[in-house]
């Protein structure tokens, strides 16, 4: 679709209040498209007052803009992650990737109550955030039209980048947050901050040039250790230190503690985009590793060898749908499905040792669903395993990897060269 298309009519755009959301509602208005703009409160670390945004987008010429409360929706999300241990390749919590879902489901409901159906946001055509907001309004809302002004040939003549788009705002004299000086760019919720492009496109630029939002540096972590005690009901996070909490506070809190540490800090990843490009970022989530570490502790102890497999499987596929913006799909749903099943039995207690951006195992308390049997994993005494048991085992499972030596079907060429 092409701005000439959209003249007369009136679009939803998803305004963050920066400095692509300021430019193309006010060019939007410039081609005679009324605008009206939702903007998303995920308690972002990084915006003092969502008025300001609210401003910043009546300024750029939006006819309304509809604040909407989805902080608690977005816990809630970043919780079923933590189940799922939905981390992208490189340790990354997804956190933009699942806060574009619940962004989406919200935007598309205020929609319908405002009787719209175009939706519009700012994201570029080399990212994955244009990927999302199509695949998600296609399966939510299949009759509903997705413009996207990075992807309209009119746009791109008259905006080759970021200087462009700067000295339209000045011309137009519209109050930017952001400046030329910005040397790279910031996506922040609760669950999360990602950063990328600037002078993290070099990967001569060392990741520990971000300056933390969500916490501390290593070097600036608190000098003294804190143990602290995650509790778990049936896979999902509940409790810090024995306070039952709801998601919303759990993630605050979990931040608070993990962010003084510095853990979850300068994650550096090299990462394919969806559309095949690859990117660098630098990713800090510190409640969200804080509780994805104590729930891999816990699967360690309640999962047998199988079900860890299956669930290795599972949190791929959920952390790679996720990604894509395809988690609202029906195979995502089998996948959590799955997940719910093999969580039946992960309630109990972890609690770790955060220093200096460490996070250790301490101890475990209460698994309902324990496999670990202290006795038969001992080595001082025999207990209800003995020693012995193994030795029918050893000769049923030796048997074929006798003949393969007897056959000389051997890797000889690993053999030679160690």
């Amino acid at each position: 679709m092409h701005v000439e298309q959209l003249a007369g009519k009136t679009l939803c755009f998803a305004g963050s209040g920066g400095l692509d959301s300021m430019t193309i509602v006010s060019w939007l208005k410039a081609h005679g498209v009324k605008v009206e703009c939702v903007t998303a409160d995920f308690g972002q670390p990084d915006e003092s007052s969502l008025d300001a945004v609210r401003e910043r987008m009546l300024a750029a010429g939006a006819s309304a803009v509809h604040i909407v409360d989805l902080r608690h929706n977005l816990a809630r999300a970043g919780l079923e992650v933590i189940k799922a241990r939905a981390f992208h390749a490189g340790r990354y919590w997804n956190t933009t990737g699942v806060a574009r879902h619940v962004l989406l489901k919200g935007m598309l409901e205020t929609m319908r109550s405002l009787g719209l159906d175009i939706v519009s946001h700012g994201c570029t055509g080399r990212g994955n955030d244009q990927v999302r907001f199509q695949h998600i309004t296609n399966l939510l809302e299949p009759g509903f039209t997705v413009y996207a002004p990075w992807r309209d040939p009119a746009f791109l003549r008259q905006f080759q980048g970021r200087k462009a788009m700067i000295e339209y705002c000045q011309a137009q004299g519209l109050p930017l947050k952001a400046s030329a000086e910005v040397i790279y760019s910031t996506d922040a919720n609760l669950l999360g901050l990602t950063h990328e492009a600037g002078i993290l496109e070099s990967l001569e630029t060392a990741a520990s040039v971000v300056t933390p939002t969500m916490g501390v540096s290593v070097l600036e972590a608190a000098e003294t250790p804190q143990e602290v005690t995650i509790g778990f009901d049936q896979g999902r996070p509940c409790a810090i230190d024995g306070q039952r909490l709801d998601a919303l506070a759990l993630l605050e809190r979990a931040n608070a503690i993990a962010g003084r540490h510095g853990i979850g800090m300068h994650v550096h990843l090299v990462e394919d985009r969806v559309i095949g490009i690859k990117s660098r970022g630098v990713y800090e989530a510190p409640g969200m590793e804080l509780l994805g570490s104590c729930h891999e502790y816990l699967g360690q102890i309640v999962f047998d060898d199988s079900a860890r497999r299956l669930f290795g499987h599972l949190s791929e596929l959920v952390a790679d749908h996720i990604y894509r913006g395809t988690w609202f799909d029906k195979t995502s749903a089998a996948a959590m499905a799955a997940i719910d099943e093999l969580s039946s039995g992960m309630s109990g207690e972890i609690t770790v040792r955060l220093y200096k951006g460490t996070l250790a195992f301490v101890a475990a308390r209460g698994i309902a669903g324990a496999l670990y049997n202290q006795d038969n994993a001992s080595m001082e005494a025999v207990g209800s395993f003995s020693h012995a048991d193994s030795e029918g085992y050893l000769q049923a499972t030796g048997q074929s990897i006798k003949m393969a030596g007897l056959t000389g079907a051997i890797n000889r060429l690993l053999y030679q060269r160690i």
